[in-house]
């Protein structure tokens, strides 16, 4: 049986793609082979230091491939809907063709915090801050599919999504919280996201398809974000064994996304992950989620819960695409 890797990606060059959290970890190697096949990858991330830092980092490593793509980088932060409006907006009014969304960049069982405007931070960043992401640069993505071919949304879950519940009586855990059970929610929703932007897509005829995409277990500091929060040394002492002793390195926890990505003949509303025991490891094949992520009626509610929260209405934008 053949095992995709990066190495069989295919040429990139002349399409554009943008990247969350492309600073580390899953993002940075996401966005190092997209770019090392050709693409012009913008890196979206939140702090100027760590992305600057990271694109001299991959600047380097693709200094011996003359074929490689563009880096830039664009300041975006997923846990601000003003950010998020200024960053497509920069994107949309350029004119400038965008062929692939990659909506990696999360936090993962962190105490309860609140985005700016007001969202608990795992549902508000990693489901509500892409969702936002998508429907405004939706404009950019869709003049690309007319004039190009079909573009591509990709929008990265988690096995967490196996134990996540959608409460839509108290979506942002404020009568009840717990760490896990918010982020297996946020991981739901991204699920329940890319699968009902495909029906919307197909329904209003535009040329863009979604997907999803989850890693396994892969060695990134995402383990380490939370432990770090709470001030617990054990805790980050264990993430790090984690990481070391069980996960499977970043590469191979990107495999997933990259082809989703860039798979030709892919059906829309693939979802793919790992074919090792338990999708915890190995290469990237089409796996099945639990049937909540299914449900187009919970998908329905949720995302019209969604656009008001966010402010952003997928008829809008997909009238003024």
């Amino acid at each position: 049986m053949t095992r995709w890797t990066a190495d069989q990606i295919p040429d990139l060059s002349g399409r554009h793609a943008v990247v969350t959290g492309a600073n580390s970890g899953l993002g940075f190697v996401t966005a190092l082979e997209l770019a090392r096949h050709g693409a012009d990858v913008t890196l979206a991330v939140r702090d100027q230091a760590k992305g600057d830092a990271a694109r001299t980092q991959m600047a380097s490593q693709l200094a011996s491939t003359p074929t490689a793509g563009t880096l830039e980088l664009g300041l975006l932060d997923l846990a601000s809907l003003d950010s998020i409006a200024e960053f497509a907006e920069a994107q949309v009014s350029s004119g400038r063709r965008l062929d692939l969304l990659v909506n990696n960049a999360g936090i993962m069982a962190i105490p309860r915090r609140e985005t700016a405007d007001g969202f608990e931070m795992q549902l508000g960043t990693n489901h509500l801050g892409h969702m936002a992401l998508t429907l405004r640069l939706l404009p950019a993505l869709v003049a690309t599919g007319s004039e190009h071919g079909t573009t591509r949304v990709v929008t990265v879950s988690s096995g967490a999504h196996r134990f996540g519940k959608i409460n839509l009586t108290d979506l942002m855990g404020e009568r009840s919280y717990r760490p896990w059970g918010a982020y297996g929610q946020s991981k739901l929703a991204n699920l329940l996201f890319a699968f009902e932007l495909q029906r919307r897509l197909d329904a209003a005829g535009l040329p863009v398809a979604s997907y999803a995409a989850h890693p396994g277990f892969a060695a990134t500091n995402l383990q380490s974000v939370a432990p770090t929060m709470k001030g617990s040394a054990l805790g980050t002492r264990m993430a790090e064994w984690g990481n070391t002793l069980l996960a499977q390195p970043a590469e191979m926890g990107a495999l997933p996304s990259l082809y989703a990505a860039t798979m030709p003949g892919l059906p829309p509303a693939a979802y793919i992950g790992p074919d090792g025991f338990m999708e915890q490891r190995g290469y990237p094949r089409l796996v099945s989620a639990i049937s909540a992520a299914y449900d187009e009626s919970l998908a329905a509610a949720l995302w019209l819960r969604s656009e008001e929260l966010i402010g952003v209405r997928f008829a809008d934008t997909a009238q003024a695409a």
